[in-house]
């Protein structure tokens, strides 16, 4: 009984406890034109990657597998951008900064869910370029409506398996010291810069899974476009080459920015120490990435221009 009760007294107190974030230092001067900035930098990805998901869907001329994925990719981008950026957005002009301990731990679920379902999501588009153009006789069959779903399926269990990990080991740590967290959302390194433990299993456990996801998922997305480079070089007509190109240069230019910045963030060594730069390379995956996403895909493929296209018309005429 006595146990039971000093159980429920330690999550309680668990509970209740609240930390702040502290964002990016300086007055009104600094912190209205990052406002300003980040408003506009969410506002673009909503209205991007709303656009993207609802031309896929409507538009029958994009119902194949490779539009599948990129509607999913822009259902990630719109989720995990959203996230983060209204909690931030609040905070410039709020005076207290504060977030509780169960908005923290969600905050940090989710982000992390979403963007290693995206970091999988991303070796899966490689996979699909590959087999469209590699493997042309067995695309219809291997990427079937129902195998794409469990791909999909796959990247969210992935990176459900990932959070799950790095939530229960980052927050069963002991945060006795001050609870003002040097970041403007709730993510691994400046939550270990305030935990009063020892944090180097939490962040052998970082490097290492974020690592391995890193190199396994850009090692797919490598050999896939190593692969699709030499297929293509053999193709006699130059139209085609340079249609594959277009479509593959958009997917290259989307993993070189994300997987450059993840492993800036998270898969090297002296991360958790250097938030001053972290703040600005997160900026970049959580707002920059999202808002450019669906820009590069879209301005560099022909085939979204045509159904933006026959949209606004349809549009008009009725």
């Amino acid at each position: 009984m006595v146990m039971t009760i000093q159980v429920d007294q330690n999550l309680s107190g668990l509970s209740e406890q609240q930390f702040v974030l502290v964002g990016f230092e300086g007055g009104l001067e600094t912190q209205a034109p990052l406002f300003a900035l980040f408003l506009v930098l969410y506002t673009v990805t909503v209205l991007g990657n709303l656009t993207m998901i609802l031309v896929i869907t409507l538009d029958a001329h994009l119902h194949s597998p490779m539009y599948f994925f990129l509607k999913n990719l822009s259902f990630l981008d719109l989720c995990y951008s959203s996230v983060i950026a209204p909690k931030a957005l609040a905070n410039f002009f709020s005076s207290d900064k504060v977030i509780t301990f169960a908005g923290c731990a969600t905050q940090f679920f989710f982000f992390s869910l979403l963007v290693t379902t995206e970091g999988f999501l991303l070796a899966v588009m490689a996979y699909d370029r590959f087999m469209a153009i590699c493997k042309p006789l067995r695309y219809p069959v291997t990427m079937c409506p129902v195998a794409c779903a469990r791909l999909v399926l796959g990247t969210y269990c992935g990176g459900c398996l990932n959070s799950i990990v790095q939530t229960s080991l980052t927050f069963r740590l002991p945060f006795c010291r001050s609870r003002r967290i040097n970041h403007f959302f709730c993510d691994v390194p400046p939550l270990l810069q305030i935990a009063c433990a020892n944090t180097a299993l939490n962040e052998l456990v970082m490097f290492g899974i974020c690592g391995l996801i890193i190199v396994g998922t850009s090692l797919v997305v490598l050999v896939s476009y190593g692969y699709i480079t030499v297929a293509v070089l053999r193709m006699p007509s130059a139209t085609g080459r340079h249609k594959v190109f277009s479509t593959c240069g958009s997917h290259m230019t989307a993993v070189s920015l994300f997987y450059g910045t993840v492993f800036v963030m998270y898969a090297q060594p002296g991360a958790v120490q250097s938030m001053g730069q972290g703040k600005v390379v997160s900026v970049f995956y959580t707002l920059v990435i999202p808002m450019l996403n669906p820009l590069i895909y879209s301005l560099r493929n022909k085939d979204v221009k045509q159904a933006l296209g026959r949209l606004s018309q349809r549009h008009v005429t009725a």
